[in-house]
């Protein structure tokens, strides 16, 4: 049955193929194919996001001293689903398959990577949803790929408008979440991988359409920043200023991690023992430091609008980078870019306070930018989609900051497999 179902598929996309080729635009069966995954992919986002948003407000119900037994028991759920279900990886996991598993990504573990993550992110924990969607839309990706018959590039670029297009649905950003699934595979050799760079942005612009008629997503600013007055050339030098010191905080967070991954792996404890150790830890940091809580979708608009003071904004800074490490290494499951957002927002914010003369928007855009570049070296897709998130539309400032964090940043990455070495072997 499902080999009749494939055939009848393929007649159908070489039927539609045959009066497209005597066309006189660029128009082929292939457009069909990233369309299509863009929309499988827009629908599971919007699915995705519409289930966070219940299970989060549902868990919001628990304040106070509930935060901690309820963190830690989301925590234990999430090692079980782990444990029983299967183990679905981390952005490391995607990243090795996309460069040296022929772009395949497997879609076996989506429950496991679905349900893990919706504990983990609506409970509280300091890692969005970013990658748990990147996961399976990618993976989704590769199973249309096969019932395409698809091989080789042309099934790496499906695997990676999958990627582009669950990254998209989250930022709003089509460009820059094409670039995203490009430049986060290796950071020197992105280049290898531009052959999806049309697939991507077709499957994103579908996703987005998709994702914005179910949760109706506007066009516009996520976060409400002042607005930002270029006084001249010297912005510049300010941004790159601000850079350097974001840069500074990315690499404390490289170490901070690498300090509690040996903490979680000094003995060999089942995961959900780990998962629920991290609720725990979690869970009383969200107790004393409420803003801390979460991914920081919502909480950055807080951060702007409160008036906070110098003292206050060091404690969320050291507790939210606290907090992302924990969370990153106890083995729950999100991704981490939106949260370094969020410490990125804070850093400005101090310098704010340290320099009122500096202008507030620059000093968090910049810092923003570098302290996600540091960490994940994708200096050109942050910057498009800072722009959109903030809607800072001075680019140049951006990227300035941007290549100040990629330049600046370790040498060994903190996403392993995308270390120079490895596509040496």
């Amino acid at each position: 049955m499902k080999i009749n179902r494939r055939r009848r598929l393929i007649r159908t996309f070489n039927l539609l193929d045959q009066p497209i080729k005597f066309n006189p635009f660029v128009f082929s069966r292939t457009f069909f194919m990233w369309a299509i995954t863009g929309l499988v992919g827009g629908i599971i986002a919007g699915g995705y996001w519409i289930v966070l948003e219940h299970f989060t407000e549902f868990l919001t119900h628990f304040q106070g001293w509930q935060v901690i037994p309820t963190m830690a028991i989301c925590g234990l759920l999430a090692g079980l689903v782990i444990h029983f279900i299967g183990d679905p990886g981390e952005i490391h996991l995607i990243v090795n398959n996309i460069r040296f598993n022929k772009g395949k990504l497997e879609p076996k573990n989506n429950p496991s990577m679905i349900l893990s993550s919706l504990f983990c992110v609506a409970s509280g924990g300091s890692l969005g949803p970013e990658a748990p969607l990147v996961q399976v839309t990618g993976s989704t990706g590769t199973w249309l790929g096969k019932i395409f018959r698809l091989k080789g590039e042309e099934l790496r670029s499906l695997s990676i408008a999958g990627m582009a297009s669950g990254f998209t649905a989250l930022f709003g950003a089509p460009l820059g979440g094409s670039l995203f699934s490009l430049e986060i595979l290796h950071h020197k050799h992105a280049v290898e991988y531009y052959k999806a760079i049309i697939p991507a942005l077709v499957a994103s612009c579908f996703s987005y359409l998709i994702f914005a008629l179910i949760i109706h997503l506007g066009i516009g600013a996520t976060w409400n920043l002042k607005a930002y007055h270029y006084t001249g050339v010297y912005d510049f030098l300010y941004a790159t200023l601000f850079g350097i010191v974001g840069t500074f905080f990315g690499w404390i967070f490289i170490f901070v991690v690498k300090f509690f991954k040996k903490v979680f792996e000094y003995r060999k404890f089942p995961i959900y023992i780990k998962t629920f150790v991290g609720g725990i830890i979690l869970g009383i940091i969200a107790y004393n430091f409420p803003i801390t809580r979460y991914f920081g979708h919502n909480e950055i608009n807080q951060l702007i609008g409160g008036n906070f003071g110098l003292n206050f904004l060091i404690l969320i800074l050291v507790f939210k980078i606290l907090a992302i490490a924990i969370t990153v290494t106890s083995g729950w499951r999100g991704g981490f870019i939106i949260p370094l957002f969020f410490v990125g927002t804070t850093l400005g914010l101090i310098i704010h306070n340290l320099f009122p003369s500096v202008d507030t928007t620059l000093a968090i855009v910049s810092c923003m930018a570098a302290i996600n570049a540091c960490v994940t070296r994708t200096p050109m897709s942050t910057t498009i989609i800072l722009g959109t998130l903030t809607g800072f539309t001075y680019f140049v400032p951006i990227l300035f900051a941007s290549l100040t964090g990629y330049f600046l940043a370790p040498k060994i990455p903190f996403i392993g497999s995308q270390s120079e070495k490895l596509s040496e072997e």
